[in-house]
């Protein structure tokens, strides 16, 4: 199939399935039984698909050091689509998550050529605002790329692993693509790893969520991850058939190999470039020995980022969301009776007569007003099922669900407007 993902452009997936062949995103569906509350887009499966997130799952579960990262390109309006981040961020910080938020102007200088006063203030006045009147506590982490060292130094370290033909396979870059579009891309793997860095703990499984568009960057980051670690742990076997671990040297200093050949518990044989380690011994405390080591040699010993992917909503007029047809979406700045008006004319799965609907019943699937009561404006799933039931049977009409959908938006968006302008004095709580 190649299916091409581009981060940069409007992206429509009609099957999501194609997504966990294509590049080796897991099912989500199995995550949720471990999962003691799971956020309603987990439990509805409007997050479908994830990598590695059985980590997050294992540090939730056992009380073990995690954290969130994802970030937002301040480019435009924040809407219902951002929205949904801030929402899975906030959710993970609840849960015990170290969490932190990038404001990416670094990506829209290179990539949308917007000048950096105004990444700072859509940055502060539409993205973050609204993160800290939707929950977000200050005990987390807000900052721009440009503003924090952290990011660009490891951002330079991270180029050192990355080549041309790497960015063009995973993006599509060209000869045309220029140079600070390309440091943009290494600069968000500079984001998901920043977290694991010494001054935030060391490494720790992180989770990143996203949609499915921004996958590149995942991919992308785990790549560069391994490049960076000094050490590989592989599972062999030898001429009888006995499986065992061998750690493995990429380029680590002699010493580092003969230190966790020394505190290994049991019986290991060292090599030149790597040891193996032939008695049974605890994954997990086989792990944190290579990590510490790695540390003390100066290395980063990072974790693979793990990643959730939730479905896009689709436009109030059907078809892709875009910034560029204020119609197709809801901002969380707007006018609320303005955006009560957008609803009442959005497309909905209502049959063409009401004497279909009554007969046939509605098609919730392809109603964007139902899609605004899935994703946002219903948290009680019994509820839910009513309207869905009631659409299907044909005793619930299109203009009763725009009408709930319209008073339900107005109200989230003056409630929220109104503690948008409680953050705007709080700013300073979280370091801005």
């Amino acid at each position: 199939m190649n299916m091409k993902i581009d981060p940069w452009s409007a992206l429509n997936i009609d099957d999501y399935s194609k997504l966990f062949d294509e590049f080796g995103i897991q099912p989500f569906d199995d995550m949720v039984r471990e999962i003691e509350n799971p956020h309603k887009f987990m439990s509805r499966k409007i997050i479908f698909g994830h990598r590695n997130y059985d980590r997050i799952t294992d540090a939730m579960n056992n009380n073990k050091p995690f954290s969130v990262m994802s970030g937002f390109m301040p480019s435009g309006k924040i809407h219902l689509g951002h929205k949904m981040v801030m929402e899975e961020i906030i959710w993970h910080q609840q849960q015990g998550a170290d969490a932190f938020v990038g404001i990416a102007d670094r990506e829209a200088h290179a990539v949308r050529g917007m000048s950096w006063e105004r990444c700072s203030d859509i940055g502060i006045n539409e993205y973050i605002i609204s993160l800290i009147a939707l929950g977000f506590e200050p005990n987390g982490h807000i900052y721009f790329q440009s503003k924090s060292e952290q990011v660009k130094d490891l951002a330079f370290e991270l180029s050192s692993k990355a080549n041309y033909s790497e960015l063009s396979a995973i993006y599509g870059f060209t000869g045309e693509t220029n140079v600070a579009h390309m440091l943009s891309a290494v600069t968000q793997s500079a984001d998901i790893l920043h977290p694991q860095l010494e001054e935030y703990g060391g490494p720790k499984p992180t989770v990143i969520p996203v949609g499915s568009d921004q996958d590149p960057h995942i991919r992308l980051t785990r790549g560069l991850g391994h490049k960076m670690n000094m050490f590989k742990i592989e599972g062999r076997e030898d001429k009888k058939g006995n499986h065992y671990l061998s750690i493995r040297s990429k380029a680590a200093p002699e010493e580092a190999l003969k230190e966790i050949a020394e505190r290994i518990p049991g019986q290991t044989k060292l090599f030149e470039g790597h040891v193996d380690v032939l008695d049974a011994t605890d994954f997990d405390t086989l792990m944190k020995i290579v990590q510490d080591v790695e540390l003390e040699f100066g290395g980063y010993a990072f974790v693979p980022p793990s990643s959730t992917y939730h479905r896009f909503m689709s436009g109030l007029q059907g078809g892709k969301m875009s910034s560029s047809v204020p119609e197709s979406y809801i901002s969380l700045t707007e006018d609320p009776k303005g955006a009560g008006k957008k609803v009442k004319r959005a497309k909905t799965g209502g049959r063409m007569t009401l004497e279909e609907q009554k007969k046939l019943g509605g098609e919730p699937e392809k109603c964007s007003v139902y899609e605004m009561f899935l994703f946002h404006l219903v948290d009680d799933d019994e509820e839910l099922a009513q309207i869905y039931t009631e659409c299907r049977d044909g005793t619930r009409m299109c203009g009763h669900c725009k009408a709930l959908a319209a008073e339900r938006t107005e109200k989230f968006l003056k409630e929220h407007q109104e503690l948008r302008e409680v953050a705007k004095d709080r700013l300073d709580e979280y370091g801005l």
